[in-house]
């Protein structure tokens, strides 16, 4: 199979994003595949290769470019035209359109219907983010009634919900980076995360939503929103808390309740198994299989399938109306 360059603006702390670390978790997977490089474009450092370089290269038919980067990725598919490439998409809604000979990997089923709506003659592939082995509940004292991360969490949560808890609850409020975020999940009774206003001003989507996963791995009960990908593995009622439920006294009195509870919580094996790394080895090979395959064909065939763009879209509107006319 052709050899893997993973594109990404630099992996220095300029660039530590959810985003970043999820793409070098798929490339360490993809390691275990196929032939694999991390290569960054707008950095260079020592130890990755640098894309204006590589592509000097007269000869690049062995070789896959993927792509993620949302804010980049117009820029790179004009920029890679000429060769084989895929986006991996994380959040949805950036709003570029992307042609039909670029695969689309994505890590929820959430963006993976965005794309199949925006790129409907696009090959589009399910490939969900890696929960790591070190996330699993480890039965220890859960002495934190209360965590929450300040990055992403909303006005409400922060300047209404937390000061309420406060009162009566032990909240750790976390505005740094954590070098090991398992141990404080282990170590919490209730995890809290609300992302909708952060995303909404983004004009982006969730794309995954990793921590609330970890969390309900390591056995911590979470109050979570629904927005983008996090609704394809949250299920209110049955494995998480919807968050900011109409007043901060009814959000305030459940959190009570799930933290005098003595019930221990511990997430379905079955449904941790589709993220861990066994599953997304076995599913990118199959998807890699496919893919290679593609653009083995690509160079004989000419793509004759219309894109559905807006001059087709007001074709079809036009012809619909027709229609209903002629009835009348």
């Amino acid at each position: 199979m052709r050899k893997l360059y993973f594109l990404v603006p630099g992996t220095g702390k300029k660039f530590a994003c959810g985003g970043l670390f999820a793409e070098l978790k798929t490339f360490n997977l993809a390691k275990q595949v196929v032939a694999c490089e991390v290569v960054t474009y707008r950095q260079r450092e020592k130890e990755h290769l640098y894309l204006d370089d590589i592509l000097k290269n007269s000869n690049l038919d062995d070789t896959i470019f993927v792509i993620s980067w949302g804010f980049d990725v117009p820029k790179l598919a004009k920029q890679l035209q000429n060769y084989n490439v895929v986006y991996h998409a994380h959040s949805a809604g950036y709003g570029f359109k992307l042609p039909s000979s670029i695969p689309i990997i994505t890590v929820s089923r959430n963006t993976m219907g965005y794309w199949g709506q925006k790129s409907p003659n696009s090959l589009i592939y399910y490939l969900p983010n890696q929960i790591s082995d070190e996330f699993n509940n480890l039965h220890l004292t859960r002495d934190i009634d209360v965590l929450v991360q300040a990055r992403k969490s909303s006005d409400y949560l922060l300047k209404q919900l937390i000061p309420t808890l406060q009162s009566q609850c032990n909240v750790t409020v976390i505005n740094s980076f954590v070098d090991d975020l398992s141990k404080l999940f282990n170590r919490s009774k209730i995890y809290l995360y609300d992302s909708a206003e952060y995303w909404a001003q983004q004009r982006v989507s969730e794309g995954f939503g990793l921590q609330p996963m970890e969390a309900l791995a390591c056995g911590c009960r979470v109050f979570s929103s629904i927005n983008g990908g996090l609704s394809d593995y949250l299920d209110p009622g049955f494995n998480c808390y919807k968050i900011a439920g109409y007043s901060t006294e009814y959000d305030f009195k459940r959190i009570l309740q799930v933290i005098n509870s003595s019930r221990e919580f511990n997430l379905s094996p079955h449904i941790l198994a589709e993220y861990r790394g066994e599953n997304i080895i076995k599913r990118l090979e199959i998807i890699l299989e496919e893919i290679n395959f593609f653009f083995d064909q690509k160079e004989e065939i000419v793509g004759d399938i219309n894109d559905l763009t807006r001059m087709k879209m007001t074709k079809l509107f036009f012809r619909k109306v027709r229609k209903k006319l002629f009835k009348k």
